[in-house]
């Protein structure tokens, strides 16, 4: 599955930063109904790959960093750490007993084509575009 339920959070929690307003975790939880624990472990990932910037203390919360017209679903997937490939065998570090048996593997060859059609779709969408359904 590429969108992942991390990934659908993180979608959302996205969308509410997109006011440009500080929030904080427990007010984005809530009015996206995410638990908090899960949508806290989630923004550390945004913010240590950019896209969202926490400010901590009293009066702190978080809020969006990056121009998501700039930023593809695929750069989210990466950010999240979420796997995209479509077969173990499209990893870069999966050893296939059969290819290196036997050479080459006309499946693999098919799925790789596959993986590129489909990691070449995830960079074409901007996160600004999935999120309001207007093109960057």
């Amino acid at each position: 599955m590429i969108i992942t339920r991390e990934t659908d959070y993180a979608l959302r929690i996205l969308r509410a930063l997109m006011d440009g307003q500080l929030h904080t975790v427990g007010e984005l939880a809530q009015g996206e109904l995410l638990p908090q624990p899960f949508a806290y472990k989630i923004i550390k990932k945004l913010c240590k790959a950019g896209l969202v910037q926490i400010t901590r203390g009293a009066a702190g919360g978080c809020r969006l960093s990056a121009d998501l017209s700039q930023v593809t679903l695929y750069d989210l997937l990466l950010a999240l750490g979420e796997p995209s490939a479509i077969a173990a065998c499209m990893e870069p570090d999966y050893a296939c007993p059969w290819r290196e048996r036997q050479g080459d593997c006309v499946s693999h060859r098919q799925l790789a084509a596959i993986q590129r059609t489909l990691d070449r779709e995830l960079q074409s969408h901007t996160l600004q575009e999935i999120l309001t359904g207007q093109p960057a």
